[in-house]
């Protein structure tokens, strides 16, 4: 039988081989334990799906498990975005499930459990979850009949928070590639509704994804950065499958990273909109960061690699933004979860308050730290995690510099950093590097893989 884990956003699986009709039930009954032993059984759940395989027939599987336990059960009448059943969660005091994969290769496909807070489940409530597979119980409630619903508040309350008026006036073109995500639908009809032209392509959902991979990253996105080269001044948009994620392409047609994003985000919020309180980020995200928070006195709050750390720094604390390197970003008064939506929006409002070009406001990024930050990140697989730990052991004693907060990072004089850290679910080790040049990090690189090389 199946050894079912929650990694650090749910448990995925390979469709038919781990992801099967058992397993879907085992996961839905342990999650529906979940609910009734914290919650009771008057509380709600509502269920999405992304547009991967076999998304929409498990999802309904699971609405009609939890139905028969006698829950009210609100099912999507369409594929939905995580960050918008999250926030629909929230807005209706309900947890939610969400059958997602997110980045992951086509053949996965997983689910996500997300409390009535509307961010990812601490490790705490995966860990019930986990300890719940196979344990038979019943509510002792009659079933109830599961309601299809189209949900809507999402834009009312997008529609408070983001200036539409002033992205109208923009003088740049706006390329969104739905990538075959869940996001279409739902980024583009913001837009419309406003009246903000834009040009697409992609726009329509595809299991396969295209033949690639729904994660909008410089090698998925060809045909975005082609696009925008041939049209002279433009931006390109995108999301992940399940849209929580954001990839963008600046006017050159260069990518963008997250980390130059979220500073120009920071930079936006507290000196343009105003807002007060802390920045949220990842041991593994860029010291840019940290030079723009220190210029703004806002103060940071540093966590463990995995937006689930962020969501709970982010309830516990009074946030401008919070982010993780990899693409994911919430803010003030929206919900502890990360919005590739959201995400997109902010950047077009962002060019529209300051009445600079994207690449623009990267130069001015770049000015306020006073030097560059190069990032990478190597994964290393392994046979045991014995040699993980001895890895974790050699790095530590390369600097008498460190932040132990996730695995081990240490930094360097010259703002160079290093982060190891292992995978929760398997024998991997992340090593990743920062430097101010190209050259210094593949040096750095180098160097700290000559220490490790013995036992790779």
């Amino acid at each position: 039988m199946t050894d079912i884990k929650f990694g650090t956003d749910g448990w995925r699986a390979v469709v038919g081989k781990d992801f099967t009709e058992e397993n879907v039930s085992r996961v839905s009954n342990a999650i529906a334990k979940y609910v009734f032993d914290n919650y009771g059984i008057t509380k709600k759940i509502i269920i999405g799906y992304d547009p991967r395989n076999m998304a929409d027939v498990f999802s309904k599987q699971c609405a009609d498990i939890l139905a028969q336990k006698g829950f009210e059960v609100y099912y999507s009448s369409r594929v939905i975005p995580t960050p918008v059943l999250a926030f629909c969660a929230k807005d209706r005091n309900s947890c939610a499930i969400m059958f997602t994969a997110s980045h992951n290769p086509p053949e996965y496909l997983g689910i996500k459990f997300i409390p009535d807070y509307a961010g990812p489940a601490t490790q705490e409530i995966t860990d019930e979850i986990v300890s719940n597979i196979d344990k038979e119980f019943s509510t002792g409630a009659l079933p109830k009949q599961m309601t299809v619903e189209n949900f809507e508040e999402y834009y009312k309350h997008i529609e408070s928070i983001i200036d539409f008026e002033s992205i109208k006036e923009l003088d740049t073109t706006i390329i969104f590639d739905g990538l075959y995500a869940a996001s279409i639908g739902y980024f583009d009809k913001l837009l419309e509704k406003h009246g903000i032209p834009y040009q697409s392509l992609h726009m329509y959902h595809d299991p396969n994804f295209g033949g690639g991979m729904p994660e909008p990253k410089p090698k998925f996105l060809q045909d975005l950065i082609a696009k925008v080269k041939e049209n002279g001044n433009a931006i390109g948009l995108a999301n992940d499958g399940d849209s929580d994620r954001f990839g963008v392409i600046n006017e050159n047609g260069e990518y963008v990273s997250p980390n130059e994003i979220i500073a120009i985000l920071l930079l936006h919020l507290a000196g343009e909109k105003n807002m007060e309180g802390c920045l949220v980020k990842t041991v593994g995200a860029s010291l840019l960061l940290n030079k723009v928070a220190d210029l703004l006195n806002v103060p940071i709050v540093e966590t463990a690699v995995g937006f689930k750390h962020v969501g709970q720094a982010m309830r516990d604390n009074e946030c401008i933004i919070g982010d993780e390197e990899s693409g994911g970003l919430s803010i003030q008064g929206h919900i502890p979860e990360k919005d590739g939506i959201l995400a997109n929006l902010l950047i077009l409002e962002a060019m529209a308050y300051s009445g600079k070009s994207l690449v623009d406001l990267q130069k001015e990024i770049k000015a306020l730290a006073g030097c560059s930050f190069v990032n990478d990140r190597i994964d290393l697989k392994l046979d045991s995690r014995d040699k993980i730990k001895i890895i974790l052991d050699r790095v530590s004693s390369l600097s008498d510099e460190k932040n132990l907060i996730d695995g081990v990072k240490i930094y360097f004089g010259d703002s160079s950093w290093v982060l190891a850290r292992p995978s929760g679910t398997e024998p991997l080790l992340r090593i990743y590097f920062e430097s101010d040049t190209e050259a210094h990090l593949k040096t750095l690189q180098k160097d700290i893989m000559s220490k490790i090389d013995d036992i790779i």
